[in-house]
C-alpha cells in the first residue's frame, strides 16, 4: 500500500532518507526511472537466481551508509493477523554481511542492523484517523553470520530462517493479531464501548490495549457469559456497519441507557428524537458561518476521496490508499488554482506571490483546525436524523427477525491470493468462531470433509451479494443491539472479577512475558515444545482499568432481585445476566 512507505518515511528517526525496493521492470521507462532513482528506490530483479546480483543495489546503498526499507510480508493484505514474513530481509542482511567481508575496501566498518518497524492504523477506512508507528529492538547479525558463512550444507538457509523468525517475533509484538475476524471485530467493539471517545485511548498504549482485548476474546475460557458477550458484540458491530453508524456517534447522543431486566431494550420517543435533531441542527447552524467557505472549497476533495473508496469496496487497504491519493490530487489542484487566482489579483508581483502563498497556507491550516469538530458535528446530525426517521416510521417497516439475521454477522474481507496460507484449514480458518447462519442464504462452499478425514473440494456455490437495507429499517435493531452489547459486556467483566483466584486466560507470548507467565507445552502435531502465554483474569481487568477503560460493574440488589450495572463514571444502567435466571418479585409482596 502506498500509505505505508509515506508514513514510514515521515516518521523515520533523524529524518534519514529511506531507499525502498522496487521491481526492476518499473525502471524501463526513462521518466519513471528518473523519478524512482531520484526518490531513492532500488531496482530488484526478482527473476535473478544469483543473490549477489539480486541485492546489488541494496549493497551499494548500505555501503554508502544509507538506510534501506522493505516490507517483509511481500504484499499488502487485509487479515486479522500477520500471515507471512518472507525471507527477503534476512537474505539481504546476511548476504550483505558476506559481501562486506569479501569487499572490505568498499564497505564501511559497521555491520548491518535490522530495525523492525510496525505501522498500525486505528481505523484505516475512517477519515482523519490516527496511525501508530512502533520501532522494535535492533537486530544485529552477530548470532547468525557465523552459521550463514559456514560451509556446512544447509547452514546458510537455516541461519536465514532463524533470522526471519526473529523479525517475525518483533513484528508480532508491535502489531495487533487475532486468531480470526470475529475475535478481532469483537475486540474492536469492546474497545469502542470501554473507551467511548475517539481520542480517549493513549496512542502509545493503543496496540497493547487492543492486543489484550483480542487475547481476551480469543478463548477458550472457563469464565461464564463469554460466548454470549462475544456474540452480542459481533451483532452490534455488524448492525452498526450495515446502518452506517458508529458507537462513538451514538454515545454522543443522549439516548436512553437503561438496561432494566424487566423491560425490553428502550427506544427513544419520537418527540425526544425530534428534539435531538433540532438541538444538533441549531448548534451546527451557529458554527456553520465560520466553516462554510472552507467546506465549499474542499468539497471536491471529500467527493473524490469518497469516489476513490467506492472503486474498491472489498479491500480496506486499497480503499484507504485511494482516499488519500484521490484527495491529495484534488487538494493539489485546488490549492494551486487558489494560489494563481490570488496571485493574479495581486498583479503577479513578487510580494503578491508571497502573500498568495501565505494566504493559501493559512487557509489550509484554518480548515484543518476546524474540520475535526465540524466533522463530528456533521456525523452527529446525520446519526440523529437516521435515529429520528427510524423511530418515527411504523414498526411494521422494521426488518423482521428472519430478514435481520443476515445483517447480524460481519462480512469478512476477501482473501488475498498472494498470501501463503496454512494447509490445515480446520485449524487455521479465517473465522474459527461459530456464527449463526441466516436461513435460506447461500454461501461459498470451497471444501467439505469426507469420512476418511480428507478435505474434498466441492462445487462452488455462488453467494448473493448482501445489499444494505435502508437505515430506517435498522435503527430500532441497532439501538436494541447497543443495549444488549453493553449489558453482556458488563456481565462478562463482572464474571471476570468474580472468578476464583488463579483463573487465567490465554495471552500473546510477549504480553504474558510482561504481565503473566509462560508455559511450555508439547505440540500434538510435531511433539516439539511450544511456549504458551497466560494472564490472570483479575490482572487483565486491572490492566484495562488503569489505562482508562470505563468498565461496567454489576451490583446485586438482594431486595428486588435486579442486577444493576453502573459504569465507572456513575451512569445508571440496569441489567440482567443472561446466564442467571431473574425472577421478578411476586405481586403484593
Amino acid at each position: 500500500m502506498m500509505l505505508d512507505p509515506a508514513v514510514l518515511s515521515v516518521t523515520f528517526p533523524h529524518s534519514r532518507i529511506l531507499n525502498y525496493w522496487s521491481k526492476a521492470s518499473l525502471f524501463a521507462n526513462p521518466i519513471v526511472r528518473y523519478i524512482l532513482f531520484s526518490s531513492g528506490n532500488i531496482p530488484v530483479d526478482r527473476k535473478s537466481k544469483d543473490r549477489q546480483v539480486l541485492f546489488k543495489g541494496t549493497f551499494e546503498a548500505l555501503s554508502k551508509g544509507h538506510a534501506v526499507a522493505l516490507f517483509p510480508e511481500g504484499t499488502s493484505y487485509t487479515e486479522p493477523k500477520i500471515m507471512q514474513v518472507k525471507d527477503g530481509a534476512a537474505w539481504a542482511a546476511l548476504e550483505y554481511t558476506k559481501w562486506r567481508q569479501e569487499n572490505a575496501d568498499l564497505a564501511p566498518p559497521q555491520d548491518v542492523i535490522i530495525v523492525p518497524a510496525a505501522i498500525v492504523y486505528t481505523d484505516k477506512s475512517k477519515y482523519r484517523s490516527d496511525v501508530v508507528v512502533e520501532y522494535g529492538q535492533p537486530i544485529t547479525m552477530n548470532g547468525y553470520k557465523e552459521q550463514f558463512l559456514s560451509d556446512v550444507e544447509g547452514a546458510p538457509r537455516s541461519a536465514v530462517k532463524r533470522l526471519t523468525r526473529t523479525i517475525e517475533s518483533e513484528l508480532l509484538e508491535a502489531t495487533i493479531n487475532a486468531s480470526d475476524w470475529n475475535t478481532l471485530y469483537a475486540a474492536r467493539m469492546a474497545r469502542d464501548i470501554l473507551w467511548e471517545g475517539n481520542k480517549s485511548i493513549n496512542l502509545d498504549e493503543f496496540v497493547v490495549i487492543s492486543q489484550t482485548l483480542a487475547d481476551l476474546f480469543s478463548g477458550p475460557t472457563t469464565v461464564p457469559h463469554f460466548k454470549s458477550a462475544k456474540r452480542n458484540l459481533l451483532e452490534y458491530y455488524s448492525l452498526l456497519h450495515t446502518a452506517h453508524l458508529s458507537n462513538p456517534v451514538l454515545k454522543s447522543l443522549p439516548l436512553p441507557r437503561s438496561l432494566d431486566p424487566t423491560i425490553p431494550a428502550p427506544i427513544p420517543s419520537r418527540l425526544y428524537t425530534l428534539l435531538l435533531l433540532i438541538r444538533d441542527s441549531i448548534t451546527a447552524l451557529i458554527c456553520l458561518p465560520f466553516f462554510l467557505f472552507p467546506l465549499i472549497v474542499h468539497l471536491p476533495v471529500y467527493f473524490m476521496g469518497r469516489l476513490g473508496a467506492r472503486l474498491v469496496k472489498d479491500e480496506e487497504e486499497t480503499q484507504a490508499q485511494n482516499k488519500v491519493v484521490f484527495g491529495l490530487l484534488s487538494l493539489v489542484l485546488i490549492y494551486t488554482a487558489a494560489f494563481f487566482f490570488l496571485w493574479g489579483l495581486l498583479c503577479y508581483t513578487s510580494i503578491g506571490a508571497l502573500l498568495a502563498a501565505a494566504t493559501v497556507y493559512l487557509f489550509a491550516n484554518y480548515h484543518n483546525r476546524m474540520i475535526d469538530e465540524n466533522y463530528q458535528r456533521g456525523k452527529r446530525i446525520l446519526a440523529a436524523w437516521r435515529v429520528l426517521v427510524g423511530v418515527w416510521v411504523p414498526r411494521r417497516w422494521d426488518l423482521s427477525a428472519a430478514a435481520l439475521t443476515q445483517y447480524t454477522t460481519p462480512i469478512l474481507p476477501k482473501e488475498n491470493p498472494w498470501v501463503d496460507r496454512p494447509k490445515t484449514p480446520e485449524k487455521h480458518s479465517r473465522n474459527s468462531s461459530p456464527t449463526p447462519s441466516s436461513p435460506g442464504s447461500s454461501s461459498p462452499t470451497p471444501s467439505s470433509k469426507s469420512e476418511s478425514g480428507n478435505f474434498v473440494t466441492g462445487p462452488p456455490v455462488k453467494a448473493r451479494s448482501r445489499r444494505r437495507p435502508p437505515s430506517r429499517r435498522l435503527v430500532r435493531h441497532v439501538l436494541k443491539a447497543r443495549v444488549e452489547a453493553v449489558k453482556s459486556l458488563a456481565i462478562f467483566f463482572d464474571n471476570l472479577q468474580r472468578a476464583p483466584p488463579l483463573t487465567q486466560v490465554k495471552a500473546s507470548v510477549h504480553l504474558a512475558r510482561s504481565y503473566g507467565h509462560l508455559v511450555e507445552v508439547k505440540s500434538p502435531e510435531t511433539d516439539a515444545l511450544e511456549v504458551e502465554g497466560w494472564r490472570d483474569v483479575h490482572e487483565v481487568v486491572q490492566f484495562l482499568t488503569q489505562r482508562g477503560a470505563k468498565i461496567p460493574v454489576l451490583r446485586s440488589n438482594a431486595d428486588d432481585g435486579e442486577w444493576a450495572a453502573l459504569s465507572s463514571e456513575g451512569e445508571g444502567y440496569t441489567t440482567a445476566d443472561a446466564e442467571r435466571t431473574w425472577v421478578p418479585p411476586a405481586k403484593g409482596s
